[in-house]
């Protein structure tokens, strides 16, 4: 995990919330200006700027400047380090449960293996 710690921190704190959330789902058909992800929201423009300060940190959206109209793009390739790291963590899961499957399985074997000694005896 370390060679991704850097980096998740900030895109799992910047998904951590659902205004960034929607903003960045809003932002998934296409560019849109500030005011436009502003009007879902009911707040004031500081709070939704604060929201696009994370996003843009964190590496999952860019600003631009059009003239007096601040333009945010997503950045899709900015999930690559939580889809990688997810995966890893996919396949260790897997790999625990094929291994506590197996202790399992291993475990009815000895205690088919009892019954079938003690009828025996």
């Amino acid at each position: 995990m370390d060679k991704y710690s850097d980096n998740l921190d900030q895109l799992f704190g910047a998904l951590s919330d659902s205004t960034r959330r929607d903003i960045l789902t809003r932002l998934c058909q296409g560019p849109a200006s500030v005011s436009e992800l502003k009007e879902p929201h009911a707040m004031a423009l500081p709070n939704l700027l604060k929201h696009i300060h994370v996003l843009e940190s964190s590496g999952l959206i860019e600003t631009q400047k059009q003239g007096r109209t601040r333009v945010c793009v997503l950045r899709p390739d900015a999930l690559s380090a939580t889809e990688a790291w997810l995966q890893e963590q996919r396949q260790l899961l897997h790999a625990r449960f094929d291994r506590l499957e197996d202790y399992i399985e291993t475990l009815k074997a000895q205690s088919n293996k009892e019954k079938d000694d003690d009828s025996a005896a």
